[in-house]
């Protein structure tokens, strides 16, 4: 292979000082309708106003864009989820604080992430709510679609969502608020010296 890495002059702790802050990834998973893209993208409006540079890529955007060629088969959600984590190195390298919301229903998909970010912060939030709950939001109406059989490899239903075994951090949306959600991984992100 004719590809060679170039390293850049601007170093990760000069990104840092520049931003008075650190980057790293905090991955929200948890089915559909758990919460993740409203809490990630939440958390990222709280940063905002108090000077944190972070940037929320979500599953559905992504899908519009990057990923539009990828279905649900399970061969492509752990093609999406590559994806994601690599565009996810990229920007943290680049000094934001990246959140991440998908489904990422595989334990294996989830620990290549891990594997991949070795060399930055990572972290993995359980965005954990029961699938009865999650098909009473249903925001999408995707759990509908599936019940009517519109919708094939539905997480939580006709395919698996593998839980987290040992997540950084446990968010139970079912049973807390959005604010105090948001105030939880505010103080986690705080506890690991992420931000001030």
């Amino acid at each position: 292979m004719n590809f060679y890495r170039f390293e850049s002059s601007v170093s990760r702790a000069d990104r840092y000082i520049l931003n008075g802050h650190r980057s790293g990834l905090l991955w929200f998973t948890g089915l559909s309708g758990s919460g993740k893209s409203t809490l990630a993208h939440a958390v990222e409006a709280r940063l905002f106003q108090i000077g944190v540079r972070s940037y929320v890529l979500d599953g559905d955007n992504i899908r519009h864009g990057l990923n539009k060629d990828l279905g649900l088969t399970p061969e492509d959600r752990m093609e999406n989820v590559r994806r994601i984590a690599e565009v996810s190195k990229l920007m943290v390298d680049a000094g934001l604080l990246v959140f991440t919301a998908f489904i990422a229903p595989y334990s294996e998909s989830r620990r290549f992430v891990r594997e991949l970010m070795s060399k930055w912060p990572f972290y993995e939030c359980y965005v954990k709510c029961p699938l009865e709950v999650c098909e009473q939001r249903d925001p999408k109406g995707l759990y509908k679609r599936a019940r009517a059989g519109e919708i094939l490899n539905m997480t939580g239903l006709s395919a698996p969502y593998e839980e987290p075994e040992n997540p950084e951090l446990i968010v139970e949306t079912d049973r807390n608020s959005l604010d105090a959600s948001v105030d939880a991984v505010i103080a986690f992100l705080q506890a690991q010296k992420m931000i001030d």
